[in-house]
């Protein structure tokens, strides 16, 4: 298992940590293999009953690492980031997430599966997918606008406008907030903790029907991934990211 995700497991309960705080735990190819290997792993065990995610070094994740996409281009259908949103939405155990410090393009609309969500009031959550000249991913454009409304979700994809704690939790993407980080990963550990211990088969269940069948909002990953691979090869792409790297220190 990769030391970038740090895996524990207490009370039926399996933690998965991001853990590249260098980078604010930004999500590159070996962390999705091994959260897509974990959630794997997770579904075929009984031991698991609720999967919690969080990231170390005070931020949830800044997002997917554009050097791996820029480097990855123009195949990104195959890169792992797909298999990843698609195992998440998939997935038939709760998932909770603490989410602290930035939550950026995919560590925001990775939150829209989870069944729980945590964070303190000054997470940062952003989904800057046109600004670098790409569409939304992880089914943001269907469940965005079904959570916060057309007029919110064009807001926060179209113009790409960040949000924080209190928003996120008025607009219901947020269950409760947290003063510190240590109490956002503890909320969502002992929320984990109370649905692993309940009756496994009638939790499954209902889960299920609240969620539906998944194949809408999994049909709607692929569609985005296709246009998504067409523009992360275009020139207004390759644009923004040499800018981005122009301007990040070394």
């Amino acid at each position: 298992m990769s030391e970038k995700i740090v895996v524990s497991q207490d009370q039926g309960v399996l933690r998965l940590m991001l853990n590249r705080p260098e980078k604010k735990n930004a999500l590159d190819r070996e962390m999705y293999c091994a959260l897509i290997a974990s959630l794997e792993a997770a579904s075929g065990d009984a031991a698991v009953g609720a999967v919690v995610l969080a990231g170390a070094g005070g931020n949830f994740t800044a997002g997917n690492d554009l050097a791996d996409f820029r480097d990855f281009a123009p195949g990104a259908e195959t890169f792992p980031a797909l298999a990843f949103v698609r195992a998440v939405a998939a997935f038939g155990k709760p998932l909770i997430a603490a989410a602290t410090g930035v939550a950026v393009g995919i560590g925001t609309t990775l939150l829209f599966h989870c069944d729980l969500v945590y964070a303190t009031r000054d997470t940062r959550f952003k989904m800057p997918f046109i600004d670098l000249a790409l569409p939304p991913e992880g089914g943001a454009s269907l469940l965005v606008p079904q959570r916060f409304g057309m007029s919110k979700a064009a807001e926060y994809l179209l113009l790409g406008d960040g949000f924080d704690g209190d928003e996120a939790l008025r607009r219901g993407l947020v269950n409760a907030l947290g003063a510190t980080e240590e109490e956002v990963v503890e909320r969502a550990m002992d929320a984990a903790r109370r649905l692993a211990a309940k009756p496994r088969e009638a939790l499954l269940a209902a889960r299920r029907l609240m969620r539906g069948d998944p194949k809408d909002v999994l049909a709607r990953i692929d569609a985005e991934a296709a246009v998504f691979a067409q523009a992360l090869a275009s020139p207004a792409a390759r644009e923004r990211f040499a800018a981005f790297f122009a301007q990040r220190p070394q």
